[in-house]
């Protein structure tokens, strides 16, 4: 009887490939349960940022709010960089200038003599 079945079986299935079919039903269920998984991800995301962006005192109504201060920061620090960066060059040129001063008074007093 189970040899009947077997030569039944191969016979229906000559031409099908059973391999295939089940790789592709294989692959699609895969793919819904990463779809699935990455979006009980992102929500679970979601959520967290909300309740640590609300335990700061930040509203999800106050996020153009947010992002104005947070661009305003930016432009901030960014100016404070800039004029750290020159007042850095200011107190090299004066440093420079001052040396060259007693370096050319120096010279004077000596040829002077």
């Amino acid at each position: 009887m189970l040899l009947l079945r077997q030569a039944w079986f191969r016979e229906r299935c000559k031409d099908h490939q059973p391999d295939d079919e089940i790789r592709a039903i294989v692959a699609e269920t895969l793919a819904e349960q990463h779809r699935l998984q990455q979006e009980s991800i992102d929500a679970f995301v979601l959520k967290a940022v909300a309740s640590v962006l609300t335990s700061f005192g930040i509203e999800h109504d106050d996020r153009k709010e947010l992002r104005a201060d947070l661009q305003h920061v930016r432009r901030w620090r960014k100016s404070v960089e800039q004029a750290q960066s020159y007042t850095f060059k200011a107190v090299i040129t004066v440093i420079a200038t001052g040396l060259m001063g007693a370096v050319l008074l120096g010279v004077r007093v000596v040829l002077g003599k």
